[in-house]
């Protein structure tokens, strides 16, 4: 864990000026709660508690991670990391014990903001073995209540430069909070780019994804968690294969998680006609008898998807019901026998609020 400097005497800062207007644009947007009165612990400021991270050593700290690793523990008030510009190099973990969390790009502009690693599956691992997928990711989320806004989260990996590794998932975020917002974020990798996970089969963990961008190749957006991706443009990366890839990978558990919903969203790629699977359900061996769901609604596709886009993985097929569309547009939103699609009536227990609500409640939408 990095060594981090003492935050800097008298650390006030407001919504004036570039630094505040990035958050200004979040709170108008009502997808960043406003901030809180300071409480103990952390840097104290006016109007908010906040910690600066720039890589020129101006501000409180020079890394992401010195960041969290500076934060109050157990926040019940919202603790901003303002991260000037620059690119940020090494894995940053967001702990448990590190709840409320915003990492905010001070621009406004992700891609002026990028948190990255280059770290496959199969990376070997200093202390012997290799990585695995869980390992490689650039950013791990198990801090509940996690806002982003406006940075990039990339894994680097180049798969070209190292054809001695076989296991490519090179996971650019891994998420496995609850009540976790992403907005203005670009998550960027091939495969296994947005691990949308829990802490374990029985945990929910909610994920709310807006005005975005996700790219990758295979199965890049995956998991049991339960995720709603509204008003984003997902991105499948041609790959001189057939298929190119895979989509989606979702591996729902049962009653604990509603699965994806992908909703008002542009699905598109520089894959040519006939490349890509929309999805297939993926059942881990630690929980074979999941139930993989995943709906896409109200959402552009582009023409690169297979005439039958639901597939199977490792032997497991798509049990009736647990995939489907409704009122997609686009060259590659095309009718047929393997496109199931929801019925009006059944569309409307598929929004984002009945996703996301829970027992609490929840609506991210709405703050």
């Amino acid at each position: 864990m990095p060594t981090t400097p003492a935050p800097r005497s008298a650390t006030r800062r407001n919504l004036s000026g570039p630094a505040g207007s990035a958050m200004a644009l979040a709170l108008a947007a009502g997808l960043l709660a406003a901030p809180a009165a300071a409480g103990d612990g952390g840097i104290q400021g006016d109007d908010e508690t906040q910690i600066v991270v720039a890589a020129d050593g101006s501000g409180d700290v020079t890394t992401v991670q010195g960041a969290v690793d500076l934060a109050p523990a157990h926040s019940e008030d919202r603790v901003e990391i303002l991260i000037e510009p620059g690119t940020y190099h090494g894995r940053v973990v967001v702990p448990s014990s590190h709840t409320n969390l915003s990492f905010v790009g001070a621009t406004g502009d992700p891609a002026d903001v990028v948190i990255t690693d280059d770290r496959a599956a199969g990376t070997p691992h200093p202390d012997g073995g290799t990585w695995g997928t869980t390992g490689s990711s650039t950013v791990t989320i198990s801090g509940a209540g996690l806002q982003a806004h406006a940075v990039t989260f990339e894994n680097a990996f180049d798969e070209a430069a190292h054809p001695e590794i076989s296991s490519r998932q090179s996971v650019a975020v891994k998420s496995r909070a609850d009540r976790v917002v992403y907005d203005k974020v670009r998550f960027l990798s091939n495969q296994d780019t947005l691990y949308l996970d829990s802490p374990d089969n029985r945990t929910p963990a909610r994920v709310y994804l807006t005005d975005s961008w996700i790219e990758g190749d295979v199965d890049f957006i995956f998991g049991r968690g339960t995720a709603v991706i509204e008003d984003t443009t997902i991105k499948a990366l041609r790959r001189d294969s057939d298929p190119s890839g895979y989509v989606f990978a979702p591996s729902t558990s049962h009653e604990f998680s509603r699965g994806f919903l992908v909703t008002d969203s542009r699905i598109i790629s520089n894959a040519g006609p006939d490349s890509y699977y929309l999805g297939r359900p993926w059942h881990p061996s630690s929980n074979p008898d999941n139930d993989p769901r995943i709906v896409v609604r109200d959402t552009w596709i582009g023409n690169f998807l297979k005439a039958d886009p639901w597939t199977t993985m490792s032997g497991y097929d798509w049990l009736a019901g647990s995939n489907a569309e409704h009122a997609n547009r686009g060259p590659g939103a095309v009718l047929n026998e393997f496109r199931p699609q929801l019925t009006p009536d059944e569309a409307a227990d598929h929004t984002p609020a009945s996703y996301l609500a829970g027992d609490d409640g929840w609506d991210p939408r709405a703050d």
